[in-house]
């Protein structure tokens, strides 16, 4: 039994040194195993970081040729710009020589009015030569008449008393006609006189507003760094201002594009603010456009003070003071509303001084009748009535009230300080250089004014003259007779007045001219 037994311990030891080793190759294969694999996840993380290097490198590569796509569009869009500015600068050259050619008709038809009125200057002297000739004959006629009639000395003197009554009345309502002429006549030339002293006390400079702003950069380096990093720093200043910021090829120069004056100046100080400090990044760009924001308002504070002060109007309401000083930043056909408002009750003080009326209410009255383009853009309804309500509710004068209301013809004036400060909201417009416009809203104001004249029946031609001030038109005889002329100007007066927007006044002139020819044989 002993050799069994060793037989089976010596199998059983192999057995056993055999799961050893098997165990320890195990092991050792599983330690291998493991190091491949981190081989090949160390070699997977090599290429993916390859893969991002070569990516990163072809984005930065597409942003190059985008960018440069992006400079050929703008160079593009610039171009056709300008081939644009160009063509409609052609056509307003046309259009100019036109209206030379048209000046040149009109100047030639005035000298042949001028010699058929001179034509019938001697027809109307050999008439009146004719006229003394049948009252001569007349006269003859009448005392063959009396002798054959044989009237008695009470009959001779009641028809000579008739006769003589008769020629009274006429000459009675000649003599009123003329006296009433006279005080016509007077009145102008006290109006004239007047207007001119106010005019001559009263000379104010003149400015003229546009709707962009250029800033001064001390490099074209700084234009990048206003841009920012994927124009963040232009996004940025943009939406907080509401301003349109224009980076060209101006050397050392941003332009800035807002029709808005209160928003482009805080634009404008914000950008010159930041380029002073030099620290542009979005959280800089918002404090300066803080501070940028409440300096405009200050200079808006000290600008109303500074008009009430130059016009000597004291007891303002401190909000109607805040906005008589957003008026230096509102325009009327370029004209600067605060200067206008300055001018206004400077012309209607000086001429209430002249008639004695009140001067403060009128200077008061002037300086506020166009308070409401300060709230124009924020409220809707005409500046007339927003300076009305805006008044009512800070609880002004009814007088100045009144002259707010009527200064444009919307309610008929009741009081002479509403006459005033009309007069001289009139004058300061229509005074020369006092206001301009473009060339487009120029030529399409005077078409308007042409296509209104020519709509009405019995017009042949319209003719638009010193720069819209006038129009000449011609009618036709045969349909318009010397009664109904009154009427049709006064109706196409009426009618421009309704349609058309125009600083200071239209003359309308109708001219209507009669022929007869014959030929002797």
């Amino acid at each position: 039994m002993e050799p069994i037994y060793v037989i089976i311990l010596c199998a059983l030891a192999v057995l056993v040194g055999a799961i050893i080793s098997g165990f320890i190759m195990f092991n050792k294969g599983i330690a291998y195993r493991k190091q491949q694999a981190e081989a090949a996840i160390g070699s997977a993380e090599k290429e993916a970081e390859r893969i991002v290097e070569d990516a990163a490198k072809e984005a930065e590569t597409k942003k190059k040729v985008a960018l440069v796509e992006a400079k050929d569009e703008i160079h593009k869009s610039r171009t056709e710009a300008e081939k644009e500015i160009k063509e409609r600068r052609n056509e307003i050259s046309r259009q100019e020589r036109r209206i030379q050619q048209k000046e040149e008709n009109l100047d030639k038809k005035s000298d042949n009015l001028e010699k058929k009125e001179e034509q019938i200057a001697q027809r109307n002297k050999v008439s009146e030569e004719k006229l003394k000739e049948a009252e001569t004959i007349k006269k003859s006629q009448m005392d063959i008449l009396e002798r054959i009639s044989e009237f008695t000395m009470e009959q001779a003197k009641e028809h000579l008393l008739s006769m003589l009554e008769n020629e009274l009345v006429h000459d009675k309502a000649l003599k009123i006609s003329n006296y009433e002429q006279q005080v016509k006549d007077e009145c102008e030339d006290k109006a004239r006189n007047l207007i001119s002293l106010a005019i001559a006390k009263c000379a104010a400079d003149q400015v003229s507003e546009t709707a962009v702003s250029v800033v001064p950069l001390p490099n074209d380096e700084m234009k990048g760094r206003i841009i920012g990093r994927e124009g963040r720093n232009i996004r940025t200043l943009e939406t907080l201002t509401g301003v349109d910021l224009i980076i060209d090829d101006t050397p050392e120069a941003i332009t800035l594009s807002c029709f808005d004056q209160v928003r482009r100046e805080v634009a404008r100080i914000a950008l010159e603010k930041l380029i002073t400090d030099g620290r542009i990044h979005p959280a800089r760009i918002e404090e300066m456009v803080d501070k940028a924001r409440r300096e405009v308002e200050h200079k808006i504070k000290q600008e109303g003070e500074r008009a009430v002060l130059e016009t000597n109007v004291h007891g303002l309401n401190h909000e109607l003071v805040k906005l008589i000083g957003r008026l230096r930043y509102r325009t009327s056909y370029r004209q600067n509303v605060l200067n206008h408002s300055i001018e206004v009750a400077h012309l209607a003080g000086i001429m209430a001084s002249e008639l004695g009326v009140d001067a403060n209410l009128a200077r008061r009255a002037g300086l506020l009748h166009d308070i409401g383009k300060a709230l124009s853009y924020e409220i809707e309804g005409s500046h007339v009535q927003i300076g009305v309500d805006v008044c009512k509710k800070y609880k002004e004068n009814a007088d100045v009230i009144h002259a707010i209301e009527a200064h444009h013809g919307d309610v008929e004036t009741k009081t002479v300080v509403a006459a005033l400060v009309q007069a001289a909201d009139a004058i300061s417009a229509a005074r020369p250089a006092a206001r301009s416009e473009n060339y487009e809203s120029y030529i399409k104001r005077l078409e308007k004014l042409e296509e209104i004249c020519t709509s009405y029946e019995g017009v042949e031609k319209s003719y638009a003259i010193q720069a819209g001030r006038e129009v000449r038109i011609m009618i036709a005889p045969e349909q318009i007779n010397d009664e109904k002329m009154v009427i049709v100007a006064r109706d196409i007066a009426k009618r421009i007045e309704t349609e058309m927007d125009y600083p200071g006044q239209i003359k309308v002139h109708l001219i209507r001219e009669s022929r007869a020819i014959e030929f002797a044989k």
